[in-house]
């Protein structure tokens, strides 16, 4: 994404939300140094007391990290993903668990609520899905199980629930790929059965399907308990 030169009024406020969208949109994705402050300064038209501003405000929130003699990092897409990376470490069982809350009920919400549109985003995501695994495209997979998970959420229809669910963004790709690296026969884990419930808006079968996916990750990379 371009960075356009601020106005002069409200500019640290401007180069944050600028700043904010370029990590949003993933053109500085998760993990990859930011452009350094140089860069920044021609980009944005502003002084480097500013940019020094705008970067200290993202890292406060947990956007970014600032890594003395190495640059700035991003670290999270989203306030509350910042927060549960921090908290993160390894622990992926309470991860998964959280999750199970969030997409169980998402999972039900979507059976009653997807339009045809959903449902066939859901199986295009799926098919994505399931030929980066059986190609053993890891990477590809890792992200294209993500966002088939966001996207069952999102057609929950309840804003407030998907917006708590993207917040979970980062820690849900790094669980899927820690179950990747685990070895663990994820592409087995029920996705079909979970889209067919909801495509045929059956809110029980979604809802047993759901808890399957995560109950099943959680038994196979011996998190249980």
């Amino acid at each position: 994404m371009p960075l356009a030169t601020t106005r002069r009024t409200g500019l640290v406020d401007q180069v944050i939300e600028q700043m904010r969208q370029a990590i949003v949109s993933g053109s500085w994705p998760v993990d990859q140094r930011i452009p350094p402050e140089p860069e920044l300064v021609s980009a944005l038209g502003v002084g480097r007391n500013t940019i020094r501003e705008a970067v200290r405000a993202l890292s406060h929130a947990g956007l970014l990290d600032v890594r003395q003699g190495n640059g700035t990092f991003v670290r999270a897409t989203s306030e509350i993903s910042g927060a549960l990376r921090r908290l993160y470490g390894s622990q992926l069982r309470e991860v998964i668990q959280v999750r199970r809350l969030l997409e169980v009920e998402g999972a039900r919400l979507a059976a009653i609520h997807r339009t045809d549109q959903d449902a066939t985003e859901l199986a295009d995501l799926l098919a994505a899905r399931d030929q980066a695994m059986a190609e053993r495209r890891w990477e590809e997979a890792a992200e294209s199980d993500t966002q088939f998970h966001l996207a069952v959420v999102r057609c929950s229809h309840n804003a407030l629930l998907s917006e708590l669910h993207l917040g979970l963004t980062d820690v849900i790709r790094a669980s899927v790929a820690t179950a990747l690296d685990a070895d663990l026969d994820i592409e087995y884990v029920h996705h079909s059965a979970l889209v067919r419930a909801i495509q045929a808006g059956d809110a029980d079968a979604a809802t047993r399907e759901s808890h399957a996916v995560l109950d099943d990750m959680v038994h196979r990379i011996n998190l249980d308990g």
